[in-house]
């Protein structure tokens, strides 16, 4: 088992690109939605339940501008300054070169479907992008720079918090010889982990599939 200290992770809130069905990637810096904001607040709120005001851990994010946006809102909850949130590239989410900000539905007429629909991950690997194991490489160096005594908020992405909950907590590798996978769940949602066991302390209201976006 991986050692890791107490991280609460959580899944960016609804951007104007899931809105749209549209790729966004490690690259797309996109803003949340209305929607978006009320699943953030709402993030802020169950954490704030759960952690208290102004609770002693650090601060975690993708530099994306959405879980940025997500984190601000969230640390406004927590009695947190903003300037405390650490950001950090491998939190990014996965890459997905050509694909980056194209519409899904114009993807899959072109080649066909690129999404286990039971799942919710892709089939292939996007074209000049990455795969789950370069993922896991990127959380594995990240997971070995925490203190292990420090718990953590992680605001980061759909397929990276579900690579990152795989590496903790175990999961299905999506073929034989891959990285076990967690399974998915919807925008918004926070997880706790621990000893290699996760709680889903707030289930979110967002969208659960690729459908939606990332």
């Amino acid at each position: 088992m991986i050692q890791a200290p107490v991280l609460y992770i959580a899944r960016h809130a609804e951007t104007v690109f899931n809105a749209g069905a549209r790729m966004q990637g490690a690259v797309a810096h996109t803003p949340l939605t209305r929607a978006g904001m009320t699943q953030a607040d709402a993030i802020g709120e169950a954490m704030a339940r759960v952690l208290g005001r102004s609770p002693d851990l650090d601060f975690w994010a993708s530099p994306a501008g959405r879980t940025l946006q997500t984190a601000a809102i969230v640390a406004e909850h927590l009695g947190h300054d903003y300037f405390d949130v650490r950001t950090d590239e491998r939190l990014l989410e996965i890459g997905i070169g050509d694909w980056e900000g194209r519409r899904y539905a114009d993807i899959v007429a072109e080649q066909g479907p690129i999404v286990d629909a039971a799942r919710g991950l892709f089939t292939v690997r996007p074209p000049k992008g990455e795969w789950y194991p370069e993922i896991a490489a990127r959380l594995l160096s990240w997971l070995e720079g925490l203190e292990p005594a420090r718990p953590a908020i992680v605001i980061t992405h759909g397929i990276t918090a579900r690579v990152l909950r795989g590496l903790l907590v175990g999961g299905t590798p999506f073929e034989p010889g891959c990285v076990p996978l967690a399974d998915g769940a919807p925008q918004g949602t926070v997880f706790r982990v621990e000893g290699g066991r996760e709680e889903a302390i707030y289930v979110g209201t967002g969208a659960a599939t690729m459908q939606k976006g990332f």
